[in-house]
């Protein structure tokens, strides 16, 4: 198995969290990955390679596999909790596949350019897996180093030794004593028996073992390649060494002597780098005056030249350059920027005081007078709150008058009810009981088109004019419009959309938001009855048993439509997931929230933990297809994760929901993100207050669970 998931954080600017260290080709036109894979596939004879690395990688891992010439079987990580638990999974993999099967686990980035003698001492310590031990190559140190770990074995005869203890990065005093003691470099390279790894992770580390073990039994297969499941999030982040090795008593080294180094930073680069007379290693265009020992790295193009120096790293990337004395090299992690914007709450407390504050204080206030005209709310405001209000539509009368009216019956301070009741009461009714889609400012309706999409939202809003005056009307004015749904219906079940694509699962879904806002507070049984026609359809037809995923659109019999009309939305399998959840639970029926754990998961698959946000679309095979994200999927993966008691998810997904908010105007918000992690500059929309309202509410509800 090949470790791929470090950061690399020292190799910064060329490391990058999208463009990490393993797959950076340091010393030659290879990375590191290819060159670890193509070693595995060369200790297997005939057996398998294991890749486990991070899913925002997943990409770069096929193309490099692909470049390499080496088939894998590829356990993706939702999220890096260093290598105990991916150990840990890698082990579970194994023994379920091949119980006595043999796992050889190698980093993805070090160097080891002398692959037949790396390949003799891995066969001789395979062997003495077959005792049940834990094996780890101890290297014979050069000299003594704090940049690595040490191994102590228990004497200082050759052979396999028994590990006395293992020191991570000792001062430079305390490394000569462990090399004078017998003491080995760390390799990093461990052999065992998967069962017996499995054993001492649930002898020493049982928490660890317990969550990848769910992550594993609640992941998602597709394209060959297997996505852990959220769980694995959660495991603490602790090295293989401490969570299993300083305790074991199977550990066991073996001391060996081949070039090694792990290119943990500027100044390792340059020792296993070729250099030039005076110890420099140049890349091709830059040139060097008067300098020793220097290292000097740029891309094609960029004329880089240095005078006069010694022991100096000079790198240079796109948009980054770092200059640094090369004795500081393993200092770099203190400029290291990590993800292109740091967290802004660091308890899911803190996000639901802060994003409440916004929605009471800012947004509600600002879209109730400046977002409203002639008691009809505005289709949308700039980022400095400027009016931008082209027409008027149903869908955003409906969707405001639901957040008014509900902030209201929440007891949020301020004249929500009224501007709820006005914007509804603007929206126009047409003459078979439904709603039209579009008219201009004056109230004249330029498209009378009813949409089944629309109409659901209507029905949405109607429930919380309910809550707020049960005696108001809305009542009998929901079930007229309920009736009048019948002319969406269609033969074999369902419902049908207006337009292009009439089978889709979306305007069903908010048909089901609807039906189930209503069933707690209405005694009518057709609410219950059309919940769970809704939610049969969802389970029977929209959900794919093979990844779980749930697709946009289908054909006249609800059968899923192949190729580029088989898109997988995150924003929507997470918001699914909350209303199966839901369902499931007012039912007690626990298809819906099994569901809707693999939903979640699936959804979760379009996580970018660079920008800590979730993308637009997947793919039939669930890779990323459209790398933008727009705001409203990070507010349902808040709804979801909070319903499925995934506060981690919660947190990264309130994270990234907060930097759409920054805005010159507060009570706004930035509506798409570019896959750059900038914003595309526009109005912000009337309706995607809905999303951000739920999503508030829902923290809010789950409050006393923080």
């Amino acid at each position: 198995m090949v470790l791929c998931g470090g950061p690399g954080e020292r190799l910064w600017p060329v490391s990058q969290p999208w463009r990490p260290k393993p797959f950076l080709p340091l010393l030659g036109p290879v990375s590191g990955f290819q060159a670890a894979v193509a070693l595995a596939q060369s200790i297997t004879a005939g057996g398998e390679v294991l890749v486990v690395g991070a899913a925002d990688h997943r990409d770069l891992i096929h193309e490099q596999l692909s470049s390499a010439g080496v088939s894998a079987k590829v356990l993706l990580e939702p999220a890096g909790r260093d290598t105990a638990a991916a150990m840990a999974a890698a082990a579970l993999w194994v023994r379920n596949c091949a119980p006595d099967g043999v796992m050889v686990a190698l980093p993805a980035d070090h160097h080891m350019p002398d692959t037949a003698a790396v390949q003799a001492v891995v066969n001789s310590a395979i062997k003495a897996a077959d005792g049940d031990r834990l094996v780890v190559l101890g290297l014979h140190p050069r000299g003594p180093s704090s940049a690595y770990g040490y191994v102590c074995p228990g004497s200082l005869s050759p052979g396999m030794q028994r590990v006395v203890a293992f020191q991570e990065k000792p001062s430079a005093e305390r490394a000569a004593e462990l090399i004078a003691s017998g003491g080995l470099w760390n390799s990093g390279i461990f052999i065992g028996r998967a069962r017996t790894f499995v054993a001492e992770f649930e002898r020493w580390a049982p928490d660890i073992l317990a969550l990848v073990e769910q992550a594993t039994k609640d992941g998602v297969s597709y394209s060959g390649d297997f996505l852990l499941g959220p769980q694995f999030a959660n495991t603490p982040r602790l090295a293989f060494d401490r969570a299993v090795m300083e305790h074991t008593d199977r550990a066991a080294v073996l001391p060996v002597d081949f070039m090694w180094s792990d290119l943990g930073s500027w100044t390792s680069v340059l020792a296993a780098s070729d250099r030039d007379e005076g110890g420099n290693s140049l890349s091709p265009g830059t040139h060097a005056v008067g300098t020793r020992q220097s290292l000097v790295r740029s891309p094609a193009g960029v004329q880089v030249s240095v005078v006069g120096v010694s022991r100096l790293a000079v790198i240079v990337e796109p948009g980054a350059v770092l200059v640094r004395a090369l004795g500081e090299a393993q200092a770099v992690g203190d400029v290291y920027p990590g993800s292109i914007r740091p967290d802004r709450f660091t308890s899911l407390a803190d996000a639901t005081e802060d994003l409440g504050l916004w929605l009471k204080t800012a947004a509600l206030p600002l879209w109730a007078t400046v977002g409203m005209d002639a008691g009809a709310f505005r289709e949308g405001l700039t980022w400095r709150g400027d009016i931008a209000d082209p027409y008027r539509r149903t869908l955003v009368q409906a969707r405001q008058a639901f957040v008014f009216a509900s902030a209201a019956t929440e007891g949020i301070d301020g004249p929500w009810a009224e501007a709820a009741l006005r914007a509804l009461g603007s929206a126009v009714r047409l003459p078979n009981g439904l709603y039209a889609s579009r008219y201009d400012l004056s109230g004249a309706v330029v498209d009378p088109t009813a949409r089944l999409y629309d109409n659901a939202f209507v029905l949405l809003a109607y429930s919380a004019l309910q809550r707020l005056s049960p005696v108001g009307g809305a009542s009998a004015a929901a079930a007229e419009l309920r009736r009048a749904l019948t002319l969406f219906r269609h033969p074999v079940g369902g419902f049908r959309e207006v337009g292009e694509r009439p089978f889709q699962a979306n305007a069903i879904m908010h048909l089901l938001e609807a039906t189930l806002a209503w069933e707690p507070i209405s005694d009518d049984p057709d609410w219950r009855r059309l919940s769970d026609e809704l939610v049969e359809l969802a389970l029977t037809r929209f959900i794919d048993p093979a990844t779980g995923a749930l697709s946009e659109f289908y054909d006249e019999s609800w059968s899923r439509l192949s190729g580029e009309a088989n898109a997988i939305e995150p924003g929507h399998q997470f918001e699914w997931a909350w209303l199966l959840t839901r369902w499931s639970r007012m039912r007690g029926d626990p298809r819906g929230e099994a569901v809707a754990r693999r939903l979640f998961n699936v959804g979760r698959g379009g996580f970018d933990a660079r920008r800590g946000v979730v993308v637009n679309t997947l793919g039939p095979d669930l890779a990323v297809r459209d790398a933008g994200a727009r705001l409203w999927p990070q507010t349902e993966h808040i709804k979801a994760a909070l319903v499925l008691g995934e506060r981690e998810a919660a947190l990264q997904a309130a994270n990234g929901l907060v930097a759409y908010l920054d805005t010159p105007a507060r009570g706004v918000w930035r509506e798409r993100m570019r896959p750059d992690g900038g914003f595309v500059e526009e109005p912000s929309p009337a309706s995607s207050l809905y999303h951000l309202f739920l999503a508030i509410r829902e923290l809010a509800r789950h409050a006393a669970n923080l």
